[in-house]
């Protein structure tokens, strides 16, 4: 039968199933949102810290048979708005499960920001909840009976995944491909097809359950769950036979992360700058261990001081002092640069190299900026100002970006070239090296996420930016204020590592990278086209009459 306008119709809500899956496809109006957020919000589960990849089968398995409800009866056209609405929704309690963590920043300083908290926890999901119902819409449009419909939906939800992580600056925070990516075997999958190539994985195999309880045939019934079943295991012994022995080391390296755990209420205080610098010279002073070589190189976390050290000549010859000839520093710090006539200061948050001798001798400034956390467009920073209001970073007009990504190289001596990020630039997939795959030797990430405490947020940040290891074949470096410090070599293993809220010290050896880097790091995003192409042309044959 064809439907007036858009092409024929199919009725996956009237396929044979058990009664609690008919029951969930004739839902209608708020009860089908309502169960859509509620699947949304377990699907989280299946991220960091928990990682329980059954909780996305259920929460996905429930989102295609409400998607056959929402599309029974209605033209092609027609299934976009509640395919929207029930994706929209499904986003909503996925994101507010996963990122509610994000209120503990705005109780730092309750009584500056705690308005704006339904704004983070709230509104940000909400509003990042549309990505997922155009994913939604958009296999709505696709949607067929058979299993064909698992691969519409890994269209739509592998495009709006790629979406989000690049509309409007991108937040990819917790795509769903990190469903995937925290198993070492698992993971190694990244080196191939990156985050989004994984996120297509991920959906694929935990939606391809939802066959069990409709389709009319055995090979209808079973064939998915069975098809994911194989590329699971396929997936593992691929991760397997990657890994093999540990890493060589470079040599003559010997790294120090120094883990000062300064409460964030205090860190940007400018009178506790003294015993700020003091603390992190004591730290990185304290005595190896026996057996151990000294440390060559020392790593402080992001935004170290509660000042510019670049202006302050006596606080940085107290920093070169604390240095033993031959070591060299590297360090968050924020920026500032003289303007041009009738422009304002600028401000960057910047990673420094500080020799023994008090010189900085190089600099990246942070591309990529924290909106409404870092800067404010200039009438929105004006306007907050007027209400006797700021945003998190209280500087006028916020940081300024960093011009270029492709200074993100520092040179360090006695490092590899070093690619620089600062905070949550780690968890942009292919953004790492704009110069090429051979441009870098290692991944330095210098964080605070002192903003967030004891929750999830940490240790999500960690396992993302331990996903661009893998993707690059890169060693990690990673310096966090509270924790979790690391150092992670290229297949993903971490080889040392810190307690969160802990003030403590990590030597380690720094892992060599992979010799000739790895297709991810050559070739970017384009397996995860092609994949996205293959899903997308599955699709639309399976609706072929």
């Amino acid at each position: 039968m064809r439907g007036p306008v858009g092409g024929p119709i199919d009725d996956p809500a009237r396929a044979a199933g058990p009664g609690a899956v008919s029951a969930i496809q004739r839902l209608t109006g708020w009860r089908r949102l309502g169960l859509a957020w509620l699947a949304g919000a377990l699907g989280a589960l299946a991220m960091p810290p928990y990682g329980i990849l059954p909780a996305l089968a259920v929460s996905l398995a429930i989102a295609v048979w409400l998607q056959d409800g929402a599309v029974s009866g209605r033209t092609t056209l027609g299934r976009f708005r509640p395919c929207f609405l029930l994706g929209w929704a499904w986003g909503f309690g996925y994101l507010t499960a996963g990122l509610w963590w994000l209120g503990q920043a705005f109780l730092v300083e309750a009584d500056e920001f705690l308005w704006a908290l339904p704004l983070g926890v709230i509104g940000l999901p909400f509003a990042l909840g549309l990505f997922y119902g155009a994913g939604f819409g958009a296999a709505g449009l696709l949607w067929g009976r058979g299993p064909a419909r698992i691969a519409a939906l890994a269209f739509g939800l592998g495009a709006a995944e790629w979406l989000r992580g690049h509309v409007f600056t991108g937040f990819p925070w917790n795509s769903l491909g990190m469903a995937l990516a925290q198993n070492l075997w698992l993971m190694q999958g990244a080196a191939v097809i990156g985050l989004y190539g994984l996120t297509i994985l991920a959906v694929l195999i935990c939606a391809a359950p939802a066959t069990l309880a409709t389709g009319s045939h055995p090979r209808s019934r079973f064939g998915p769950s069975a098809a994911a079943a194989i590329v699971l295991v396929g997936m593992a012994l691929y991760g397997a036979g990657r890994l093999g022995p540990p890493d060589p080391v470079v040599t003559g390296v010997r790294l120090r992360l120094v883990q000062p755990n300064l409460p964030q209420d205090a860190k940007f205080r400018p009178e506790n700058r003294a015993d700020i610098v003091d603390r992190y010279i004591e730290l990185s002073q304290r005595p190896v261990e026996a057996g151990e070589p000294p440390p060559t190189h020392i790593v402080w976390p992001e935004s170290a001081f509660p000042f510019l050290i670049q202006r302050d000549p006596d606080a940085l010859a107290r920093v070169a002092a604390g240095l033993k000839a031959g070591q060299h520093l590297i360090t968050g710090a924020a920026r500032a640069e003289e303007p041009l006539p009738g422009e304002r200061l600028r401000y960057f948050n910047a990673v420094m190299v500080i020799g023994s001798d008090g010189v900085i001798s190089d600099s990246y400034d942070k591309v990529h900026l924290v909106p409404f956390g870092e800067y404010l467009p200039a009438p929105l920073d004006a306007a907050l100002r007027a209400l006797g209001l700021r945003q998190f970073v209280a500087i006028p007009g916020g940081f300024s970006a960093g011009a270029l990504a492709a200074k993100r190289i520092l040179t360090v001596p006695g490092l590899p070239p070093t690619a620089a990020t600062i905070c949550y630039e780690a968890i942009f997939p292919g953004a790492i090296l704009p110069a090429g795959p051979q441009s870098a030797g290692l991944i330095l990430n210098v964080t605070n996420d002192a903003w967030f405490g004891d929750t999830p947020g940490p240790r999500q940040h960690l396992a993302q930016a331990r996903l661009r290891a893998v993707e690059e074949g890169l060693p990690l470096v990673r310096d966090a204020n509270t924790g979790i410090s690391a150092v992670i070599d290229p297949h993903g293993r971490i080889v040392a590592r810190t307690p969160l809220d802990q003030e403590t010290w990590l030597d380690a050896d720094l892992p060599a990278r992979i010799i000739g880097g790895t297709l991810y790091g050559q070739f970017g995003d384009a397996a995860f086209a092609l994949m996205l192409a293959a899903c997308l042309g599955g699709a639309v044959m399976a609706r072929r009459p």
